[in-house]
């Protein structure tokens, strides 16, 4: 046997020898797996809304999808026209819906029981609007100069932040305080103590503002603007954490 074959075999002992500790190391922590205490934490942080977002419509009806179309394009220009004159961007303002549907009658039956087709009598068209308005001091009268301008329709407003990333981060650090207080809680009940820490993570989702006030534009004409309360929004962040327990 030379010096090269020799060689060879020692190698191939030596890696099924590693081989065997390995498989025994892992069946030893499969038999003897690690207590832990695995919890969940919740926190949240409340931010005042810097931008609100609404959903202007207008809606149109003529005997014709052309007369209609264009009644809602005269409007809707004026309405575009009054969102830039009041400093809105032409970036925050994006259409977010269009549509063109007939309208239909629908004869009553003949005494012989039988039905005419539905007919079409005129043509709806409704044009909407989102629109970031980043001044939320503005709001209210850029609700009631729209109306005015022929917005019939929507008026549902969403108040939100920029950049949240300062609350949703300060929700975080109040869940895994949150997490770490059950934790102890539990182990205390249990007569042991909380080891080292095993894991960490956060659910995987991404965190929106949950609006403590919501606003509805009224569609009645007033001297004054229309009235809006933004509250706070409320950022919340889940996260879960296992401990090994010291027993």
């Amino acid at each position: 046997m030379n010096k090269s074959t020799g060689f060879r075999k020692l190698s191939l002992l030596t890696v099924t020898f590693f081989l065997l500790i390995l498989s025994t190391v892992s069946v030893a922590d499969d038999d003897d797996p690690v207590a832990r205490i695995l919890v969940t934490g919740q926190g949240s942080a409340d931010l005042a809304p810097d931008m609100a977002v609404l959903t202007l419509s207008v809606t149109r009806q003529a005997e014709t999808a052309r007369a209609a179309l264009d009644a809602n394009s005269l409007a809707m220009k004026d309405v575009l026209t009054a969102m830039k004159a009041e400093g809105i961007d032409s970036r925050d303002l994006q259409t977010s819906g269009f549509s063109i549907q007939p309208n239909y009658i629908y004869p009553p039956p003949k005494p012989t029981g039988e039905r005419e087709p539905p007919q079409i009598v005129g043509y709806t068209v409704r044009n909407s609007l989102t629109v970031r308005v980043r001044d939320i001091s503005t709001v209210g009268d850029i609700l009631d100069k729209s109306v005015s301008l022929g917005v019939n329709e929507g008026g549902n407003i969403m108040f939100t932040n920029d950049d949240p990333s300062e609350a949703i981060t300060q929700a975080r650090i109040n869940a895994v305080k949150d997490a770490m207080a059950k934790a102890k809680t539990l182990t205390d009940a249990a007569g042991v103590k909380t080891g080292k820490l095993l894991e960490i993570s956060e659910q995987s989702f991404n965190p929106r503002p949950m609006p403590m006030a919501r606003a509805e534009m009224s569609l009645a004409r007033s001297s004054d603007a229309v009235p809006v309360a933004a509250g706070e929004n409320s950022y919340k962040v889940t996260v879960n954490i296992s401990y090994a327990i010291d027993q």
